[in-house]
């Protein structure tokens, strides 16, 4: 039986945040206004530090860059985005580790705060299948600015990929504890400690101090 291979996304395989380049591409475009955005963004960060932003509020954040179009009208701004501020962000050495697992015959699957709209072009650059991810709400044909379900963060990594295992009808238990997940965030904790292989990827010092506790190995990537 394959093993499953999950992978987080920010600052794990992608040298960066996703939502935080995003915001920079959109300013950059003149969609988003530096002298309007960027003190939100600023406050949003400064709560998300003193763990003060629940995950509903942090992605519910940066889901509202997205209100009033559809999936249609923001994709030439996606593939911009993807091109320019993305493509070269994913290292040779986060490709390898993909591939690794890939030609051992596991199944990878790449599991993000972020939401899917900008996430799904890494997951099929990387050719990765599977990705679990914050969805967004949609009205009409246009997103809302709100996420839909549970956001994909902290404890809900954890529920959401049980939720995904269920659907794929394999055993939690047995497929946990074959599992590997790469992380670089303490923010992955619940998903980390209930997976057989956890890996702290460049982490935070608050993560990289529970790896070292607890034997973790502790992988740093060429960026």
């Amino acid at each position: 039986m394959s093993r499953l291979a999950l992978f987080d996304l920010d600052h794990t395989l992608l040298s960066g945040d996703s939502d935080v380049l995003w915001c920079d591409f959109l300013i950059g475009e003149g969609v988003l206004s530096r002298a309007e955005f960027e003190p939100r963004n600023r406050a949003m960060a400064e709560r998300y530090a003193a763990g003060l932003a629940t995950p509903a509020e942090f992605c519910g954040f940066y889901a509202e860059t997205l209100a009033g179009k559809s999936l249609e009208a923001w994709q030439p701004l996606r593939e911009r985005f993807f091109a320019s501020a993305i493509l070269g962000r994913i290292p040779d050495s986060a490709r390898r580790l993909v591939d690794l697992h890939r030609e051992r015959g596991d199944r990878l699957l790449l599991t993000t705060a972020t939401n899917r709209f900008l996430t799904e072009p890494t997951a099929a650059e990387l050719g990765i299948d599977d990705l679990i991810a914050t969805e967004l709400e949609v009205g009409g044909a246009a997103f809302t600015g709100r996420i839909a379900g549970l956001p994909n963060m902290r404890e809900g990594k954890l529920v959401r990929l049980r939720e995904w295992l269920a659907e794929q009808d394999l055993d939690e238990a047995a497929t946990l504890a074959g599992a590997a997940f790469y992380s670089d965030s303490a923010n992955d904790l619940p998903l980390l400690r209930s997976v057989g292989h956890p890996v702290a990827v460049d982490p935070d010092p608050t993560l990289e101090a529970i790896a070292r506790e607890r034997g973790w190995p502790v992988l740093r990537l060429e960026r």
